[in-house]
Parts: structure tokens; sequence; C-alpha cells
């Protein structure tokens, strides 16, 4: 087995076996050495898992993530048995498990790599791994820290220079920072959602391994997480829909419509309470508000309106990114015309005065949903949804990752399958409950 690298080896995360074969032949057609049956494929299949992975491809290196934590010799002589020539243990373990997992691995022929993900002190337990007898290092960065941004490429150059084992690394790799964790050490690049949500893994397996061996990035738009600074970037990668998907279906303001179709925002919110048809507030929010913010109105969801073609008009002047009102609005027709995203729960003839007794900038809560001052608003034809400020980088990222597994599930249903036949929708049915549980695809 070559680890003499740069060796891609594809993590096959799938709940279900069919998901995984299929991208593991993409993969293997387009070059792909290792393939690696995912600690949620395990979970859901078994070992049987890993068994056809090394049916179907007797020829590539197949790796069990097994994230051992306990009983490594029994963990590690049942991947093994059932064809796995690389399993992987987490570096969290005992080092007595990880010497049960060395001593195991000798006696069938396959190599332990340990997985640092989280550990204290990534570089002293690299050394200690490798005294201990592990054949590869796993710098892994796991998928819920991807989704708040961080990275992990000093880490891996740390470890790289601290072992004189190959060294894995794992985390949110695309086509554009595999080179770099090749330049920092890496002698194997694992990647997952990059591979196994893209349309084409076979074209996309070709060009991170092009980018691999020779060091040139190749830029993509896709299977890209990022931080505080590109939150309003990958959320105009997104639907409304997808954002609740990553809040877990949460989010949603229930009640409040587009004015007019195609209506689209994105940006923090600046929120405003007034009572219905006193309007002084948030026209006088409008000078508050910086450029590319949402105005967000609480007006319990009645009528008159307290918002029209002038206060609208105001708001392009200024940069504004739109308007939501759990209240009335009027002057449809213009504000329609002039193209200002302007969602609202009543549209009505009637306004009222500007009395001047609500407030700006305090917190609101709308059927059910708190709504602040500076939390972020994605708003379209399906609706508007809120997304706490403190959660906005993560979930952001988990959006992205859902437009991105959908666009591998879109691919496939256009190629003649169903949605049902592409996800196993059956064999996820809640179990004597009545009801049906959340499908892990949706995760």
């Amino acid at each position: 087995m070559d680890t003499s690298g740069p060796i891609l080896q594809v993590a096959l995360d799938f709940a279900n076996l069919s998901q995984a074969l299929r991208l593991a032949e993409e993969a293997a057609a387009g070059g792909a050495q290792w393939l690696e049956a995912g600690t949620p494929l395990i979970k859901s299949e078994g070992l049987q898992a890993v068994r056809e992975l090394k049916r179907r491809f007797p020829e590539h290196a197949i790796v069990a993530d097994m994230k051992t934590m306990d009983a490594g010799r029994a963990e590690v002589e049942m991947a093994a048995q059932a064809g796995a020539s690389v399993v992987a243990v987490l570096g969290a373990a005992s080092d007595a498990t990880i010497a049960e997992c060395v001593e195991a691995g000798q006696r069938y022929d396959a190599r332990i790599m340990i997985d640092l993900a989280e550990v204290a002190d990534p570089v002293a337990r690299a050394r200690r791994a490798q005294e201990l007898g592990a054949a590869i290092i796993g710098v892994h960065l796991p998928i819920d820290v991807q989704m708040r941004g961080e990275t992990n490429l000093d880490t891996l150059q740390a470890v790289a220079e601290a072992v004189q084992i190959p060294v894995a690394a794992a985390g949110g790799l695309n086509s554009e920072t595999a080179p770099q964790a090749v330049a920092a050490g890496a002698a194997i690049i694992i990647v997952g959602g990059a591979l196994t949500k893209a349309p084409d893994a076979k074209a996309a397996t070709e060009t991170i391994l092009r980018a691999m061996q020779t060091g040139e990035a190749v830029a993509t738009e896709a299977f890209k997480r990022g931080g505080p600074e590109q939150i309003r970037e990958m959320l105009e990668k997104c639907e409304a829909a997808q954002v609740t998907d990553a809040l877990h279906r949460g989010g949603w303001v229930e009640g409040i419509r587009p004015l007019f179709p195609g209506a689209h925002c994105i940006g923090p919110a600046l929120t405003v309470w007034t009572y219905p048809g006193d309007w002084a507030k948030p026209v006088e929010a409008i000078d508050q508000a910086a450029p590319g913010t949402v105005l967000f109105v609480d007006v319990r969801g009645e009528g008159p309106a307290v918002w029209g073609e002038e206060a609208t008009k105001s708001c392009l002047s200024r940069g504004l990114a739109g308007i939501v009102i759990h209240g009335a609005l009027r002057d449809s027709r213009a504000i329609t015309e002039l193209g200002f995203p302007a969602f609202c729960a009543k549209v009505a003839p009637a306004a009222g005065d500007p009395k001047g007794m609500g407030m700006i900038g305090v917190p609101l809560k709308i059927a059910g949903v708190a709504i602040r001052t500076g939390d972020w608003v994605i708003a379209d034809d399906d609706g508007v949804v809120v997304i706490p400020q403190e959660r906005a980088v993560e979930i952001a990222n988990r959006a992205c990752a859902v437009v991105e597994r959908e666009s591998r599930e879109k691919a496939e249903i256009d190629a003649g399958s169903t949605l049902a036949k592409v996800v196993e929708l059956e064999r996820w049915e809640q179990v004597g409950g009545g009801g049906k549980e959340q499908s892990p695809h949706d995760g």
C-alpha cells in the first residue's frame, strides 16, 4: 500500500451504502486511490460497508473510519477481517487502546491511523502515537468546527514536522486548499464534501488530484467555508429554505410574505417596534441603519400601513437591503416597480399618523421567533428566516453545505432517479412512532 503521496482518500460519509457506492464508482474512475467507509456509513450500515467496498474495489486501499475509543483490538480485528487496510482510531483514546490497535493491526496487516480531532496537544499526541507504533497521523478538523469558520493548516504543519510517519489532512478540503495541505506536509489528503456532494464526482476528483500533484490551486465557488467577513457572501448562495434546514427547520417567521415575486434580501437586522399606523419610528430607523441593513418592523401584524413609497425611496438612497414588516404597508405597486425587497403581513391603503410612540433597536418576538438588532435576515419568495447573530457564521456555512448536498441529489434525479430512491426514504421512516423522523441526509 503506497503512502509516498500525495494520496487522495475519499471520505464516504453517507448514511446509505447505495449512495456511497455510486459516489465511490465516480471517484475511483477519477483516480482516487483510497476509499474510506466513513463513520456515519459504518454506524448506519455496519462493517458490511467495508466488505462491499473491498469487493467492488479490490485494488484500492479501504479505510475504516472506526473512530475507536475503547476495545481497540476487537474493533481493529473486525474492520481488518472485513477488508480494511487502514483503520482510524481516535487520538483521544488511551495509550493502552492505541497499543492494542497497533498489535491487532500488525496481526491482520492493517495500518492504524490516529485521528487527532480535538486533542488538547496535537503535536505531543502525534509523537506519542508514533512511539506506540501508529502508521499514519490524521490531522482532522471536525465538521462542526469547520462550520464555525476555523482552519487548521498551522496544526497540520506542526504535526508533519514533529513525526516521521505519513500525515493525513482532513476537514473541508477542496481544490483550492488541498495543495496548501500538501505544502504543509500532508502525504494523504482526505476529501469529503467537495467530492461526495459534487454533481460530477469523477470530474471533481480529477480536478483535486491535479491540484495536489501540481501544487496549483484550482478556484472553486463551492465546498468553501467562511468566517464573519463572508456571511453575506455565503448566504447569497442560499435560499431561505436551505437556511431553515441548517437551523433544523427553525428561524421561519410565519405570516410574513414577499410583496412581489422575486423579492430577495439578506442582511443584519435593525429592529423597530411601533403601534399600528404609527410610522414615525420605522421612517426614523432608515437614517440610523447602515447600508446593507434589513429593517425589521413589528406592528403586531395589524394595519393601518406604516410604510410606503417615500420611505422605500429613502431606503434606496441609503443603500438598505430590504424591509420586513409584521404589519401593513401601502403603495404596493410603486414599491414593486422600484424593485425594493419588501415583505409584510398585510397590504392596506390607509396609513396612520407619525406619533413617535415606538422604539428602535429593541428585541422583538414574532410567531415564536426572537429577532434582535444584529441578527441576520434572509427573505425570499418562500418567506422570512432569522439567524441568531451568535450563530451566523455556523449557519451560513451549514446552509451552503445544504446547497451542495442538494446539488448532488438533483444531479441524480436529473439522471432518472427520484428523491425517495436517492435517499432511501422508506428505510428512515420512524419505527413504531406513527410519524417520520428527520432523514440523516438532512443533517
